[in-house]
C-alpha cells in the first residue's frame, strides 16, 4: 500500500465534531484511505460503518435519514462509533441530508468521500458551512511515490537521498513525469497495463462526472478540449482559438474550463500584474493536476521536446500545493514586449519570481525577461528550479536562488 502523507491529518480529523469531507479526483485514492482508517479503529475496537453510495444495497439505506439511522443504530446500539460514506455526490440533495443527521447531535462521526463533483463541492459545502471539516487528496506527490519506491527505507530523510543518489532520483523523476501519481499507476509495472489504467481512468472521468455536468452529447467535445489543452500545456491560453477548434462558442469553452476544474482535472496560473498598460492579457495559463493525466491526453510517453513544459506543470503542482490559497494564487507574469516569467508565488507577504529550467545548469546566469522582473519589481528574492545547480547571487537586493527541484518541498 503507497503511504499517503495526508493519513494523519485525515486520522486527526476524527476527533472533531465536524463532518469530515474527503475530496479529490476520480482513482486518487480516497476509497483505499478510507478502508485503511477502518481496519485501524477496528483494530482499536472501535464500532466502524463503511457505507458505498456506488452499490445499490448500501445506496438503499440512504432513501430517508431515519432509515440510515435504524441501520447505524442496528450496527452502533447507543454506543459511539464512525460512519464512513464513500461517494456521496451519489445522494441527491446530499447536504441537506448531511446537514439534519448533523443537527441532531447523534454520537457518531460522519466522513464522507466524493469526486469532482459539483453537488459535492457547492452544495454540499454550502448547505455544511460550519459543520464539516474539508480535505483534499491529491494524486501521489514525487514525494510519496520516492517514498514508496525505495520500500520506504529514506522515510525520514527522503531529502538525502535526493542529494546522495542523484541518479536514482533522476530515473524516479523521468518515470513520474511520464506517468503521474495515480496510484494504480505507480502500482503497476508494466507500461501497457499503466497505459490501459489511465485510459480507464479518463473514460470514467468523462462517462460519469463530465456526463452527468454536461450531458452526453457534450462529452465528447469536452475530451477533444482536455486533449488540446494538453498539447498547450504552459502556453497562454487563447480562449477564442480553443473554443474554434473545438466547435463551440468561447462562452461555452469558459463554461468547459470551469467545470475541468471543478473536477480536479485542471489548474490555472492567472496573470500577475501591477502596470495594467504594461502587462499583456487576463488570459492564464493552463496546467494539469497529475502529469501522468498531461501525457495521456497528449498522447505521448516519451521525453519528447515538450517533456521540458512537463516538468514546469510538475514544478507548478508543487508551488500550487505548497503555496497557492484563495487570495494567494501562483500567478504567470508577462508583458507586451514579450517578457516573462514562468510563475509568481506570494510568501509571507512577499512576491516571488520563479523560473523553471528542465536542464543541469553550469552557470549562474540570468535570463533577460527574468532581470525585467527583477528590475520592474525588486523582489527580496526569486528562485531559479533546475535540475541539479544550488547556489545563491545577488542581483542589487535580490537574493537570487538556484535550487535543485527536490528542494521545493523543503523550501
Amino acid at each position: 500500500m503507497i503511504k499517503r502523507f495526508n493519513h494523519k491529518k485525515i486520522v486527526a480529523s476524527l476527533k472533531k465534531r465536524e463532518i469530515t469531507i474527503l475530496i479529490g479526483a476520480r482513482q486518487v485514492g480516497k476509497t483505499t484511505m478510507l478502508k485503511k482508517i477502518q481496519q485501524d479503529l477496528i483494530k482499536d475496537n472501535k464500532r466502524v460503518l463503511y457505507l458505498n453510495m456506488d452499490v445499490e444495497r448500501d445506496a438503499a439505506f440512504f432513501e430517508s435519514q431515519q432509515r440510515l439511522l435504524s441501520k447505524i443504530r442496528l450496527e452502533f446500539g447507543d454506543n459511539v462509533g464512525y460512519v464512513f460514506v464513500d461517494e456521496i455526490q451519489q445522494k441527491e440533495d446530499a447536504g441537506r441530508f448531511l446537514k439534519g443527521l448533523y443537527d441532531m447531535d447523534l454520537p457518531y462521526k460522519f466522513v464522507v468521500t466524493g469526486s469532482g463533483s459539483l453537488e459535492l463541492k457547492e452544495k454540499v459545502g454550502e448547505a455544511l458551512t460550519g459543520r464539516k471539516h474539508t480535505l483534499l487528496m491529491n494524486a501521489v506527490s514525487f514525494e510519496e511515490f520516492v517514498d514508496y519506491r525505495t520500500n520506504y527505507k529514506y522515510s525520514d530523510r527522503l531529502s538525502l537521498f535526493f542529494e546522495t543518489d542523484t541518479t536514482g532520483t533522476a530515473l524516479y523523476l523521468g518515470e513520474y513525469l511520464n506517468f503521474g501519481g495515480y496510484p494504480k499507476v505507480v502500482s503497476t509495472p508494466a507500461i501497457q497495463e499503466r497505459i490501459d489504467i489511465m485510459n480507464e481512468i479518463f473514460s470514467s472521468y468523462v462517462m460519469k462526472d463530465i456526463s452527468i455536468l454536461l450531458g452526453v452529447r457534450s462529452s465528447d467535445k469536452f475530451g477533444k478540449m482536455i486533449s488540446l489543452l494538453a498539447v498547450q500545456c504552459g502556453e497562454i491560453l487563447n480562449y477564442s482559438q480553443l473554443a474554434n477548434d473545438v466547435g463551440v462558442s468561447t462562452e461555452t469553452i469558459k463554461n468547459y474550463l470551469w467545470y475541468a476544474q471543478q473536477t480536479f482535472m485542471i489548474r490555472l496560473a492567472k496573470p500577475f500584474f501591477t502596470n495594467r498598460k504594461k502587462e499583456l492579457t487576463k488570459s492564464p495559463v493552463v496546467y494539469f493536476n497529475d502529469v501522468g493525466m498531461l501525457n495521456f491526453a497528449r498522447g505521448r510517453y516519451d521525453a519528447g521536446s515538450n517533456q521540458g513544459f512537463v516538468f514546469q506543470n510538475f514544478v507548478f503542482n508543487i508551488l500550487y500545493e505548497k503555496y497557492a490559497s484563495v487570495f494567494t494564487p501562483v500567478n504567470h507574469w508577462r508583458t507586451k514586449d514579450k517578457a516573462e516569467v514562468d510563475f509568481v508565488i506570494h510568501k509571507e507577504g512577499k512576491t516571488i519570481p520563479v523560473e523553471v529550467k528542465y536542464s543541469h545548469l553550469k552557470n549562474d546566469n540570468l535570463s533577460r525577461s527574468f532581470r525585467s522582473f527583477l528590475s520592474d519589481y525588486q523582489p527580496e528574492e526569486a528562485c531559479i528550479v533546475n535540475l541539479s545547480l544550488d547556489t545563491v547571487k545577488f542581483i542589487d537586493n535580490t537574493k537570487v536562488m538556484f535550487i535543485p527541484y527536490w528542494k521545493l518541498f523543503d523550501l
